[in-house]
This record gives C-alpha cells, sequence and structure tokens, in this order.
C-alpha cells in the first residue's frame, strides 16, 4: 500500500489506502472493557486532547523522528487541560464503582478521544493489536465470517454488504441487505459500525449467533457462523455465452493485482470478446493497487490525482500501452466505494466502458497511517482524489449509465442476480454494435 503522496514523509507513513475499510469485518473497536477511557476520551473529547498530542509528540520526540518538536506553547497544551486530565484520573480512582480499571484502557481512551474529536470517521487511533489486525486484512487474511459489513445511515444499523465465496457467511447462507439486528442476543442499536464489526470477529473455530432482519422474511432469521481465518481471494473469473468474460474483484489487497493478472490472462486464452467487471460491494483498499489494475485497462493519461489541504496535487498516472480493445462493463453498487470507485470513475471519464448498478458509495478522500514507532499507529485522512476529469465524488458516488435495482428476493429465491443480467444485456448491445 505504499504510495510517494507526499505528506508529511518524516514520519514514515506506514501505508496508504483508499477504502472504505470500515466497511468490512476487520477494524477494531471501543468495548465496553474501555469505560473508564471512553469517559476521558469522549466526554470531554475537546479536554482531553492536549494530553494526547503529548503522549503522541513524545514517541516520535523518543525516536529522534525530525520535524517535530515539543518546544513553544500550544492552544492545547496548556497547565488547564492537563489539570483536569490529573482531576479527572483522580475522580476515577476514587469514586468508579469498579477497582481494576487497566491504565492502558484509559490511555488508549485518550488517544481514540483525540481522533474522535476531528469528526472524521475515518481518521482513528490504532492499539498495537488492532495495528497487527488491519496489516493482516490488507494482505488478504483476517479472522472472522467472511462477510462485508456496511452501515446504512437511514435505519441507523449494519447491513450485510457482500458474502465471500465459500467462506462461514456463505455456508450460513447470509444475504447481502440482512440487517444485523443481534449479535449473541444484544441488540446492535446505538453500536458503530466498529463495534458491530467487533462483535462479530472472533477466534477461529468459535461461533457467533446473528439475529438478521431479511427482506421478504415475515421473522427474523437466526443463525450460527462458525469464524474462521479467511483468506480472501480478491479476485475470480469465468466466461458467460457468446464468449463475454466475467471478473469480480471483491477488494484492493496486496494480492489482487496478481489475482487480476492471472484471471485476465486465463480469460484472454478463451478469446472473450467483452468484459464485465463487477465491483459491487468492493469497498475499496490500495491505492497503488487499484492504479497498477488500471494500467491493464486505461488509456494513456491520469488515473486519478490527488490533493492535499495545502493544494499540492499528484498525479497518478497510466501509459496506455495495456489499453482493452474489448467493450466494457462495469457494475457498481452503493456498496462500491474509493479504489473501486477511482477504476470505475476512471472507466467512465475515458468512456471506455458502460456503468451499470446504482450509484456509488461515495468516498473521495485518502487516508494515510502513520507508525508511531512504538506498536501503534493513527490512520488520517490527508487528501482528496478526482477522477480525470476532476471530479470528486466524495459525499455524492458515481451514477451508472444504466440504473437498476438489485432483487434480493429473486436472489434468495433461485440466484436471479437483477443486476448481473442486465450488464449482459448492456454488454450484448456493445457487441451488437
Amino acid at each position: 500500500m505504499d504510495s510517494n503522496n507526499g505528506l508529511n514523509q518524516t514520519t514514515e507513513p506506514v501505508v496508504e489506502i483508499v477504502n472504505a475499510k470500515d466497511t468490512r469485518v476487520y477494524d477494531g473497536r471501543l468495548t465496553r472493557r474501555f469505560i473508564a477511557g471512553i469517559l476521558i476520551g469522549f466526554l470531554v473529547s475537546v479536554l482531553v486532547v492536549s494530553a494526547a498530542v503529548l503522549s503522541l509528540l513524545y514517541v516520535f520526540r523518543g525516536k529522534g523522528v525530525p520535524g517535530l518538536s515539543v518546544t513553544g506553547e500550544s492552544d492545547l497544551l496548556n497547565e488547564g487541560t492537563l489539570n483536569k486530565i490529573q482531576a479527572l484520573e483522580d475522580v476515577i480512582d476514587t469514586y468508579y464503582y469498579k477497582t481494576d480499571v487497566d491504565k492502558q484502557d484509559e490511555a488508549d481512551g485518550i488517544y481514540k478521544g483525540l481522533m474522535n474529536s476531528l469528526g472524521d470517521p475515518y481518521s482513528v487511533y490504532y492499539t498495537e493489536e488492532e495495528l497487527d489486525e488491519m496489516m493482516n486484512s490488507t494482505k488478504g487474511i483476517y479472522y472472522g465470517i467472511g462477510a462485508y459489513v456496511s452501515f446504512d445511515n437511514t435505519i441507523n444499523m449494519a447491513r450485510i454488504s457482500g458474502v465471500m465465496p465459500g467462506s462461514p457467511a456463505e455456508n450460513a447462507e447470509l444475504c447481502v441487505d440482512d440487517i444485523i439486528y443481534e449479535i449473541n442476543k444484544e441488540s446492535t442499536q446505538g453500536l458503530t459500525l466498529e463495534e458491530v464489526v467487533g462483535l462479530i470477529k472472533g477466534e477461529a473455530g468459535t461461533t457467533v449467533h446473528l439475529t438478521l432482519v431479511r427482506n421478504g422474511s415475515a421473522s427474523n432469521v437466526e443463525v450460527d457462523v462458525e469464524r474462521a481465518q479467511i483468506e480472501v481471494p480478491t479476485v475470480s473469473s469465468e466466461v458467460f455465452d457468446n464468449n463475454v468474460g466475467y471478473l469480480k474483484i471483491t477488494e484492493f489487497d496486496e494480492v489482487t493485482y496478481s489475482q487480476f493478472v492471472e484471471n485476465m490472462a486465463e480469460l484472454r486464452a478463451q478469446n472473450i470478446e467483452g468484459l464485465i467487471i463487477d465491483l459491487r460491494s468492493n469497498p475499496g483498499g490500495n491505492l497503488s493497487t487499484v492504479c497498477d489494475i488500471a494500467r491493464q485497462l486505461l488509456p494513456k493519461g491520469v488515473i486519478v490525482y490527488t490533493e492535499d489541504r495545502e493544494g499540492n496535487r499528484e498525479d497518478y498516472t497510466c501509459d496506455g500501452q495495456n489499453e482493452i480493445d474489448i467493450p466494457v462493463v462495469v457494475l457498481v453498487n452503493q456498496y462500491s466505494a474509493s479504489a473501486s470507485e477511482i477504476l470505475a470513475g476512471a472507466i467512465k471519464d475515458y468512456n471506455l466502458g458502460k456503468l451499470v448498478g446504482k450509484t456509488t458509495y461515495g468516498k473521495g478522500i485518502v487516508q494515510r497511517i502513520f507508525d508511531l514507532r512504538d506498536g501503534t499507529a493513527v490512520k488520517l485522512t490527508v487528501s482528496s482524489y478526482f477522477t480525470p476529469n476532476g471530479i470528486n465524488i466524495h459525499g455524492v458516488g458515481i451514477e451508472p449509465d444504466v440504473e437498476v435495482e438489485y432483487d434480493g428476493e429473486a436472489y434468495a429465491k433461485d440466484k436471479t442476480d437483477t443486476q448481473l443480467d442486465k450488464a449482459k444485456e448492456v454488454m450484448q448491445e456493445l457487441l451488437d454494435k
């Protein structure tokens, strides 16, 4: 996930990402074990950020990172706020009804509170455990049930947005758009996406009980799903009638480019005359990966460009040597986000293919992970990205050329995929021209 999108290179960023990984079951969460930390980190967010900044600067300074200093007065680092932190700690130590408060949990709550104060759901603090977990996930490995989870803002609850082939979720017959109503008989109402995800995750071999609200079902669906180590096959392919190739990309991880090249070679060997690329429910991922894949499809020009808060622009370009020479149709839906929107947006801007499905998620910002050199890290939004035609889709998404609803009931009944069927129709029209 490395990219030279130069923001504060002295902090040695671990990785740069353009994704909505909050839509996938991997992120850490603030659990009820963090009550004291949350009390400090959430209820008094502005009051505690000074201590958090001090701690983070200490990490950098202690390791000799150039360009950062604790000299000079900060608006946050003042005697009043530091005294208030001490007062809060004294109150907790003296009056909190439990005596086994974990000081590390309290500290983590402060750091998380600082990041929460930004009001940006994509800027977060990772503990050492959470960072290891996240880095493993970018390699295509994590522990869970093999389902993608997104937060539905219209009902303020989490939904299943995708199911991985061959996963425990598929074996348990979880369906796209299932609302996650309860986890282990505990309501998910009021929980954040990260909290829902954290409850679903767990050690391989353990079981999680889900209560789901499903379209077309008169009663809630109760299902036990056994967790497993999930090694994500991020690309799959097959050939349909009329020599139409189908290639599905579920996310853009480190392994995705090689899988893409392998699957494309197999499709080309079968003399495909058209290509359907399925990016539905793809939450995004690695910026360098999606650019590498785009270079196997696009004409010469800009794939995407980013701009930071100072207006500094960086272009990611394609030499056009591998421009695809057959008709292309791209499937997208409301869960196609970030890196998948980069690819779909570029294909649309270059008039290289037709988009079919629903308007995409609309995440047009880039995060970078900064290593704090003590095993922890922060993920911070550092720039916005723009399609080749200069469009920032953040909060808006990309409209398909042909809009079609996904009929979950039809798929549950006989595996009829209304969006894929429409993509095949559109492809046939392109082939007949």
